[in-house]
């Protein structure tokens, strides 16, 4: 975890200086909204910050040049096979890192639009992005391993971040009809 935090501290300490700009956003695009007249100017406002603040960091670690082994993983499972004999720590990294990728995507878009209210459309969305990420992992040559793996987690920790909000958000469903 001592590596962990001398990789990635800058940016564990930079998402804490920007909670405060995070926060005069949303009340400037709150503000911005109320006057002309959204419906929802405020829940509206903390789910495009959440998420931008929220994606930002995880966005900047997966796009830092490595040093370590660069290629392509196209095998589904596979690269998740080979961690099952890591250390738990690098499992936890690994696994729990590219879970919480899109954590703030998947929790907080079917807040902010009744469109990407299922949890398919959180799926998509996340996934379409993750692959983005992992092409641009790929063809920026930053030393990284971009896999099939990565997108399957980042878009499992978007769903499962849906579904941990979906209380918020469910009931702005419209109910279905049974047709006649």
């Amino acid at each position: 975890m001592a590596r962990t935090w001398e990789l990635w501290g800058n940016v564990i300490i930079a998402g804490t200086f920007a909670l405060p700009l995070a926060l005069l956003a949303i009340l400037l695009l709150f503000r911005h909204r109320a006057r002309a007249r959204h419906p929802a100017p405020l829940r509206v406002s903390i789910a495009d910050v959440g998420i931008a603040v929220g994606t930002a960091p995880w966005i900047w670690m997966i796009l830092t040049p490595s040093d370590g082994a660069a290629g392509v993983g196209l095998v589904p499972f596979a690269d998740l096979t080979d961690l099952l004999g890591a250390p738990w720590d690098a499992v936890l990294v690994q696994v729990g890192g590219n879970l919480l990728v899109f954590a703030a995507l998947g929790a907080l878009l079917p807040v902010r639009s009744r469109r990407m209210s299922r949890l398919g459309r959180v799926a998509a969305v996340a996934a379409a992005f993750s692959v983005l990420v992992e092409v641009l992992q790929y063809t920026l040559r930053l030393g990284r391993f971009s896999s099939v793996d990565d997108v399957l987690l980042n878009t499992t920790g978007a769903v499962i971040f849906a579904l941990v909000t979906r209380r918020w958000w469910a009931d702005r469903i419209p109910a279905r009809t049974v047709p006649r």
